[in-house]
């Protein structure tokens, strides 16, 4: 490979990895913020909240794009090897999930719904306010009511009452008003609407990610390559 076509290659992956790393930053702090000021967010199932699992990726980019950053400048080929590896891991990863989802998509969609109703029953606790706010914002924004519907909303308060966000037209108390017209489709229905909706660019995201894991994955054992060459050249 031509000195000129390598150096570009190593910059590329220096600026991609970088930008990796800032990226894995973002997301760990926003994971930290929503531990520490929106603890009582997640769901009945405290070890994977929306918290930890963000606090887990950001950490996962931080190391693979420092991993990828350090190796780059440094061409330090264990660096590179380890970055190569990172990314196959999680590559391969990806690919077992995605399978496992959509051979067990019935049995993801019953735990979801699930968890979900077990949620409603803590939106009238006072340490939850995270999760009160969060399916009042839910429900106004996609004008949905429940987690199938208002009924999910009767079980989990014990009694025939729902959020005053549940109402079409929305005034104090509504909610304990029998006579007030409510959102009838439930929420987890119009995510997947809007999933269905929006298939193909979720699909395109899908297709990119995937792309650049592989061009960071070419990128990586190229310059090892390379510089495992010059190496044995100079031996």
């Amino acid at each position: 490979m031509a000195p000129g076509c390598l150096c570009c290659v190593k910059y590329v992956m220096f600026l991609f990895n970088l930008l990796f790393w800032l990226c894995g930053c973002g997301l760990l702090g926003v994971a930290v913020w929503l531990s520490i000021a929106q603890s009582s967010f997640s769901a009945s199932i405290s070890s994977l909240s929306a918290a930890n699992l963000v606090i887990m990726l950001g950490m996962v980019v931080m190391v693979t794009g420092f991993l990828g950053c350090l190796g780059a400048v440094k061409e330090n080929k264990c660096l590179l090897l380890s970055f190569f590896i990172v990314l196959l891991i999680i590559l391969l990863v990806e690919l077992i999930l995605l399978i496992l989802f959509f051979v067990y998509t019935d049995k993801v969609s019953d735990n979801a719904k699930d968890d979900l109703r077990d949620g409603l029953r803590l939106y009238d606790a006072h340490n939850n306010v995270g999760l009160r706010n969060a399916w009042n914002i839910i429900q106004a924004e996609w004008e949905c009511c429940g987690v199938i519907g208002y009924t999910d909303w009767h079980d989990a308060l014990q009694e025939k009452r729902v959020p005053d966000l549940c109402c079409q037209q929305h005034y104090k108390e509504c909610g304990r008003n029998s006579s007030s017209s409510l959102w009838a489709q439930g929420c987890y229905e119009r995510v997947e609407e809007w999933l269905d909706d929006n298939k193909h660019l979720l699909g395109t995201i899908v297709m990119g990610v995937l792309v650049i894991q592989l061009l960071g994955m070419a990128f990586s054992m190229t310059l090892y390559q390379q510089i495992h060459r010059v190496e044995k050249y100079d031996a």
